[in-house]
This record gives C-alpha cells, structure tokens and sequence, in this order.
C-alpha cells in the first residue's frame, strides 16, 4: 500500500493561519476573498484545511486562548516541532512562563500533533493501521501514532515519529536503480537513534526519553543517537534505545506484540501497569489510586473497549471505578475499604 501523500509544511503552516484569522478575530469581506484565493490556488492548500478542521482537540484547546496568545501558541509549537528534545523541553518552560502555553494541553506535551498531520500514515487514539509496503515488509501502527516512509534509496527507512509500531521486514522486491530484488538494509529511524532489522520481526515503542524494541523474530542491532556501541537483540528479548546508549532488558509483564490482536494479555500484572497501557487507547485520563497501584492481576484485555476491561477489573478485583467525566476515571479501593 503506497503512503498517503505527504503535505507540504507550508500548506500546514498557512492552514493554521487561516485558521487562527477566520475563527478567532473578525473576519472582513476582504479577508473571506483572500482565503478564498489561498484555499483554490493548489490542492494540498485544500487538504490542508480540512486536516486542521478535522482535529477537534486542535479546535478545543484553542478556543480555550485568547486570539493574540493562540497564534504564539501555534508559531511556537510548529517552531518546536524540529527541535531537538533538550532543546524543546527548555523551550516549552520559557514558552509556560511567558504564558504562551497555558490552557494550550496539546503544546504541553512532548509529542505533538503536527507529526500526524505531516506523516506518510498515523492513527489517532484507539486506532491500529496495517500498512502492506512495496518492499513486501508488514507495518501496523499502534494507537496514537505515525511514521514516515522511504523506500526509494539504497536503504530502506521507517521513522517513526510518534507512538509505536510491529515491524516484519520483507525481502525486498523493489528496484533500485538497475538493481532488481536486491535485498536493501532496513532500518527504523527515531528521535533517540537507528535500529537495523537483521532479517526480523520487532515492535518499536517511543517514549520521551527513550525507544522501547521488542523482537519476535530473528534479530535488530540498535544504534544510539550521539553515543555508545551498537547492540544486538535477539528473539525473545526487549531493549532500550536512548542518545546515549542501548542495551537489553528482560521482558516485561505485557507482551509487547499483543496489541497487534486488539489485546492487552498477561500474568501477574501490577495494576497501575495494566492501567497505563489501557490509557493509550482512550481519550482522556485513568487515574490509579496508590492504595490499589501494586494489586496483581491477570487476563486478555480488549483495547477496543477499555470500559469493558475495566468493568471486568471491578469483577475480578476488590476495586471500584468511578467516571468523574466521560473522561476522567479513577480506579480505587472498594467502598469501605
């Protein structure tokens, strides 16, 4: 399946100013003629548009700014985007003191939504998306997330910008040049360094500080961003990717390629562990009373409907769940308790 067409920065960039101009000031007749033109002038500049009014979260944090702050708001973040991590951390405390970014949830978080927007193929939250590549490899995307493709040089290279994802590498039909089937290097690329799949099966996991690998098949050599010798793992076992380094590490509670079935499955998991994985599949906040957080639990977990999972907790464990807002759960001791 070819990756859907990637839109120019410019036409994102422009789109939020029109936005911003149309939504949040007051719009003159020679304003409406100007976007007009804008919008028929190319037709990235309508599939842009569309883009940023389809995101409602985009729309809501918004409205919570004044007019003069959400176009700071929206410069910085889109200045933001290609920073580097340390830098963006520091930058994003200068921006919250200025208050740039109060009442703006989105900013605030290290991964932004101009990744999905500007991807070759994302999810949102509580999406999967299988992904057949011309190379005969395999990519479905996990909840909230999105990646770049490029298959077109002399290496193969996924990026993945947010979120996670399970890789099974093909062999590699595609033409380079006079080449035909010539079976290229593929590597997955992130923030926190390179990986090379060594003829495998893996799951890549990005977090903000590091890249969590998992491999089922076969084997990945991980390759830190700034520092640090490569590292092999094998079949059977997980590793961390961070600038600095990478090494191995024993597998965890939840295996990581369930997701990939729809599942959350394992034994004698902590529950405030279970509780973090079903948030990345629900819009909105589960909170974890400490008094339950070490309780241990096991079982196969439907990520398609994290109410049902949590109701079968309430079942199967001396907890209580209590919706505040659609979006706002807390997991708790029992009544009484």
């Amino acid at each position: 399946m070819p990756p859907a067409e990637r839109l120019p920065e410019a036409a994102i960039e422009a789109a939020i100013h029109w936005a911003v101009r149309l939504n949040y000031h007051c719009p003159d007749p020679q304003d409406q003629d100007d976007f007009n033109r804008w919008l028929e002038a190319a037709p990235s500049h309508g599939v842009a548009w569309q883009r940023i009014n389809g995101m409602k979260g985009f729309k809501a944090d918004l409205a919570t700014l004044p007019p003069h702050v959400a176009h700071d708001a929206l410069q910085a973040a889109q200045r933001l985007r290609a920073a580097p991590l340390s830098h963006r951390r520091g930058a994003l405390k200068v921006l919250a003191l200025a208050g740039v970014a109060v009442g703006s949830g989105w900013l605030a978080r290290e991964h932004l939504p101009w990744q999905s927007m500007l991807a070759d193929a994302s999810t949102g939250v509580g999406q999967q998306r299988t992904l057949r590549l011309d190379d005969g490899s395999v990519v479905v995307l996990n909840t909230d997330s999105a990646i770049n493709i490029d298959l077109s040089g002399a290496s193969r290279v996924i990026t993945l910008l947010r979120g996670e994802i399970l890789v099974t590498t093909g062999a590699d039909g595609a033409q380079t040049g006079d080449r035909r089937g010539t079976n290229r290097p593929f590597w997955v690329s992130t923030v926190h360094g390179r990986l090379q799949a060594l003829g495998t099966r893996f799951t890549v996991r990005l977090d903000s500080a590091s890249a969590r690998i998992s491999v089922q098949e076969g084997a990945v050599e991980l390759h830190p961003a700034r520092a640090g010798r490569p590292v092999v793992i094998s079949a059977g076992q997980g590793g961390w990717l961070m600038p600095e380094g990478a090494w191995s590490v024993e597998s965890r509670d939840v295996r990581a390629d369930d997701w990939a079935e729809g599942v959350i499955a394992g034994k004698d998991m902590r529950l405030q562990d279970l509780l973090a994985e079903l948030q990345r599949y629900r819009p909105g906040l589960i909170v974890c009373d400490p008094r339950v957080a070490d309780l241990r639990t096991s079982g196969v977990f439907h990520v398609n409907d994290t109410d049902q999972a949590l109701q079968f907790l309430v079942q199967t464990q001396p907890v209580s769940v209590v919706y505040r807002t659609r979006w706002w759960v807390t997991v708790g001791p029992e009544p009484g308790r």
